[in-house]
């Protein structure tokens, strides 16, 4: 239940309001925007909530349960701050929102209606609509170990403990040519074998990418120049000379934790845990109980 200042209480019990609604919106990079649907600029705690920004509320949608509640904030992709490249290139994905409803004749008057993330977008040629979650959308997430046989700690974190900032697991190059959307030759990273940057990450340094990181799907080592391939293209095009930090991967296997990083004691995962075929299995002399292939 909402707790209404007795102000703005007094200004709902007049029949006639001045209410707008208000977008508070802060990205994971630390940007922050304002955003209403007033005709004029309405600020208050620090923030400008600035009007023709391309962005409609629907209703607020609440239960009694604890189901996610939400609301869909609409708006045109022509507007200078909420643009389709920065949608694509997944900048507000999971920024933090808050939306008010606020009289715009004394913005002091007002109410906070919901604190929660931006969830899914949808996309059209002209326009989008950016979900807004409550914070019931965290009691959907998975919490706690998943029981697997590959490792399930992300490489170079607290658990698994090895320095991806170190030379022997770190590269800085710049791309060559392009081969494809995302593929192309590199220098500076003569010195790796093929393979050691599968399943790492480039991070660019320059060029219309950079700050952003993508993942390495391959890399191939061609008369001693590098041949990278991206998961996903770019958002943004690449282009000759862009710069990178490129950081080695990890399959999750056992075999390559103890081989590439000798860092079995840190394997997060249960390599003896039998495999999806372990009921068409029989009892035999020879073993073969682990839990591998058939």
């Amino acid at each position: 239940m909402k707790n209404i200042a007795p102000d703005l209480q007094a200004h709902l019990d007049e029949g006639t309001t001045s209410l707008a609604w208000c977008w508070r919106i802060a990205r994971a990079d630390g940007t922050s925007f304002g955003f209403t649907d007033h005709d004029r600029t309405l600020s208050f705690e620090g923030t400008d909530f600035e009007p023709e920004s391309g962005l409609t509320a629907s209703e607020v949608r609440s239960g009694s349960d604890l189901s996610v509640d939400a609301q869909d904030a609409e708006g045109v992709l022509t507007s200078d701050r909420i643009t389709e490249t920065d949608i694509l290139d997944g900048r507000w994905d999971n920024a933090e929102g808050e939306v008010w409803r606020v009289n715009w004749a004394d913005p002091s008057q007002r109410v906070l209606m919901r604190r929660g993330a931006i969830g899914q977008i949808r996309r059209g040629r002209l326009a989008f609509v950016a979900e807004v979650r409550s914070l019931a959308h965290v009691l959907g997430q998975t919490v706690g170990r998943t029981f697997q046989a590959t490792c399930d700690a992300a490489l170079g974190d607290a658990r698994c403990g090895i320095d991806l900032e170190g030379s022997t697991f770190k590269g800085a190059g710049a791309i060559i040519d392009l081969l494809r959307d995302r593929a192309f030759t590199a220098f500076g990273l003569g010195s790796f074998t093929a393979g050691w940057f599968n399943f790492g990450t480039v991070e660019w340094t320059s060029g219309e990418n950079a700050g952003r990181r993508t993942e390495v799907l391959g890399h191939d080592v061609t008369d001693g120049i590098a041949v990278l391939t991206l998961l996903e293209a770019p958002v943004r095009p690449i282009a000759s000379g862009d710069a990178f930090t490129i950081r080695a991967g990890c399959d999750k296997r056992m075999e390559t934790c103890g081989a590439k990083f000798a860092n079995t004691a840190n394997f997060r995962g249960f390599p003896h845990i039998p495999g999806q075929d372990a009921v068409l299995r029989y009892a035999t002399k020879d073993g073969g109980h682990e839990g591998s292939v058939l």
